[in-house]
C-alpha cells in the first residue's frame, strides 16, 4: 500500500463505526449507577511484586468491594436501568458465584425479589454469601456443572415465571458497569501505563475496560487472561466466531464459562489487543505474590491478571513500565488454600519435582542429598520395592529459571538417572501420594515419626546420623511451611542390632515415636 494512500470509503465507514461504538458505551460508563452499592477500589502499588518483575506493578483491587468482586457493579448498574414494572414482577441470574452476590445485594437494596441460579460446583462460599446478602427476598438454587448449565436452567424458570433476566455478562449495561473499573484506573494513574490485565470468563469486565481504554487512552494495551482449560474467549477470537466448549476446568470457578457473549465477544475482539493463557500452578504462584504484597487472598481467577502480568513481562523482557492488573475477586473456599499453598512454589519456578532412580544399599539416600548440595529438599517419598534399584520421589526447591534442567542433567551425569516431573500433572496431582504399599524386602522394619527443625540442612544432617549402620526403607517428608519438619521412615533393624539402634536414637537429638503398631500402617504397608 502507497504511504500516502487516501483512504478508502470502507475505512472511513469502519473508523466512523468505532468511533459511534466507543461514544456510546463510553457515556455508559461515564453515567452508570455503581457507586449507590459499589466503592472506587485502590490502586495499590505492589512492592515486592514490582522488584522481582523489575516494572511498577500497580493492583486494581476490586477484590475489596463489599461482595469481594467486581461484579457487583455491572449487576446493580443493570438492576437500576430496569423499568418499575419490570422490578416489580422480580428478577433471576444465572451466576457461576460472584455475579450471584452482586444480584442479591442489588435486589436487597432495591427491595425486589430474585432468584438466582448456581451451578453445583459453585463454591460454599459464594452460595452462602449470596443468600446472607439478600436476605428474604432472594432464593438461590443450584443447577449444572457451569455457569453455561446454570444459564440455561435460569432461562426455562424465566420463561415460566415471567421475571426479568440479568445477564451475567452479554448486556450493554453490565458491560458499562463493569467498565467503570477502567475509569477508575485512568482517573487514579494520570501517567504512562503500558498494559492492563484483565481476566475473562464471560467477558463483561474486558469488554468494559478494554472499550473504554482504547477510547481514551488507546496507546494502553488491553491484554485479556484466561485458563488453558477454560479459554473460550480465546477460542473464539481465534476462530473468528463464538466457540463453545464442550468442557471448561473449574478450579478458576469464577471464569468457567463455555460460551462467550455475543457482545462481549464482538467489543473482545475489536478492542483487546491480545489474550495470554495461563496455567493452574502460574494462578497458585500469582495468588502467593498478591497475599505476599497485600495479606489478601484472591480466588483464583481474581489471580489471573497478575499471573498473566508476570508471564508477559517474563516473556517480552519488558523493564521499567506500568502494569496494572485487575484483582477482580477474593470468594475462595478456605479448603481450596491448602492446594494453593502446595502449588504456589511450582508455579513461581521455585520448586521442582523428580524421579530418580538410585542402588538400592546403605548410604544411598544420604550420597543423593549430598549430589543436591545446598538446595532445600521440599518432599521426599520412597518405598523399598526392588532389590537392586530404588525409585524416589523428590522435590527441591530452585532457584534461577532452568535449574530444573541443570539439576537432572548433573544428577544423571552423577550416576542418578532422573526425569523432570515438574510439569506432570498426574504426578503431581496423583501419584507422589500414591508410592508405597507392601514390600516383600522389608523384613525387619520399624516405623518412627521424626520432627526436626525446618531449615536447610536438617535432613541431611537426620541422614547422616542414621546411615549406614540401618538400611531405609520407606520415607516420606513434606516442607508443610511450619517451625518444624515432619519424616515418617521405615528402618530395618536386624533384633541383634536392637539395643545399638536404640541407643543412637537416643543421641540423634530429634523428636521421635515409633509407631510400628499404627492401624494405617500395618492395613496398607506393612
Amino acid at each position: 500500500m502507497q504511504a500516502n494512500a487516501e483512504p478508502t470509503t470502507e475505512s472511513i465507514d469502519r473508523a466512523t463505526d468505532h468511533a459511534a461504538d466507543q461514544s456510546g458505551y463510553l457515556k455508559r460508563i461515564l453515567t452508570a449507577r455503581v457507586y449507590d452499592v459499589a466503592r472506587e477500589t485502590e490502586l495499590d502499588f505492589a512492592r515486592h511484586l514490582s522488584a522481582r518483575l523489575r516494572n511498577r506493578v500497580y493492583l486494581k483491587r476490586e477484590d475489596t468491594q463489599p461482595v469481594f468482586s467486581f461484579k457487583l457493579r455491572g449487576a446493580y448498574n443493570k438492576m437500576a436501568h430496569l423499568s418499575p414494572e419490570a422490578l416489580r414482577r422480580g428478577v433471576i441470574t444465572a451466576s457461576a458465584g460472584n455475579h450471584a452476590q452482586g444480584v442479591a445485594l442489588s435486589a436487597a437494596r432495591l427491595g425486589v425479589r430474585a432468584l438466582i441460579v448456581v451451578p453445583t460446583t459453585a463454591p460454599q462460599v459464594k452460595v452462602d454469601a449470596a443468600r446472607a446478602h439478600g436476605g428474604p427476598t432472594v432464593e438461590v438454587i443450584q443447577a449444572g456443572d457451569s455457569y453455561t448449565d446454570a444459564y440455561r436452567h435460569a432461562m426455562t424458570l424465566q420463561a415460566e415465571q415471567g421475571l426479568t433476566f440479568i445477564p451475567a455478562f452479554d448486556d450493554p449495561d453490565v458491560i458499562a458497569g463493569q467498565g467503570t473499573v477502567a475509569a477508575e484506573i485512568l482517573g487514579a494513574h494520570r501517567g504512562p501505563i503500558h498494559a492492563i490485565f484483565v481476566p475473562i470468563g464471560g467477558g463483561s469486565l474486558a469488554a468494559g475496560v478494554a472499550t473504554y481504554v482504547k477510547a481514551v487512552r488507546p496507546e494502553i494495551r488491553v491484554i485479556g487472561v484466561q485458563t488453558e482449560d477454560s479459554c473460550a474467549m480465546a477460542q473464539s477470537i481465534r476462530a473468528g466466531r463464538r466457540v463453545e466448549l464442550a468442557e471448561v476446568g473449574l478450579f478458576s470457578d469464577g471464569t468457567a464459562v463455555k460460551l462467550v457473549g455475543e457482545e462481549t465477544f464482538r467489543l473482545c475482539r475489536r478492542y483487546l489487543d491480545e489474550i495470554i493463557i495461563v496455567d493452574t500452578d502460574a494462578l497458585c504462584a500469582a495468588i502467593k505474590d498478591v497475599f505476599e504484597d497485600t495479606r489478601s487472598v484472591l480466588e483464583p481467577a481474581g489471580a489471573l491478571a497478575v499471573a498473566a502480568a508476570k508471564q508477559y513481562a517474563a516473556r517480552g523482557g519488558i523493564r521499567d513500565k506500568t502494569l496494572v492488573a485487575v484483582t477482580s475477586g477474593a470468594n475462595i473456599n478456605f479448603e481450596r488454600m491448602r492446594f494453593v499453598a502446595d502449588r504456589a512454589e511450582l508455579g513461581n519456578a521455585r520448586e521442582g519435582m523428580f524421579g530418580v532412580t538410585l542402588p538400592e544399599a546403605c548410604g544411598a539416600f544420604r550420597r543423593l542429598c549430598s549430589r543436591v548440595g545446598d538446595r532445600q529438599i521440599s518432599e521426599f517419598t520412597y518405598r523399598i520395592a526392588d532389590a537392586q534399584t530404588a525409585h524416589v520421589f523428590v522435590g527441591m526447591q530452585l532457584g534461577a529459571s532452568g535449574e530444573s534442567e541443570q539439576l537432572v542433567k548433573a544428577l544423571q551425569q552423577d550416576g542418578f538417572p532422573t526425569i523432570d516431573l515438574t510439569a506432570d500433572e498426574v504426578a503431581k496431582e496423583h501419584v507422589r501420594h500414591m508410592i508405597g504399599g507392601r514390600s516383600p524386602l522389608a523384613r525387619g522394619e520399624r516405623l518412627f515419626r521424626f520432627e526436626f527443625p525446618e531449615r536447610p540442612g536438617a535432613l541431611m544432617t537426620f541422614l547422616s546420623a542414621l546411615a549406614p549402620d540401618w538400611n531405609i526403607s520407606l520415607f516420606h517428608y513434606r516442607n508443610q511451611g511450619g517451625d518444624t519438619g515432619s519424616v515418617l521412615a521405615g528402618i530395618q533393624v536386624a533384633e541383634a542390632q536392637s539395643a545399638a539402634f536404640e541407643e543412637r536414637l537416643a543421641t540423634l537429638g530429634y523428636p521421635y515415636q515409633e509407631v510400628s503398631a499404627n492401624s494405617a500402617y500395618r492395613l496398607f504397608l506393612a
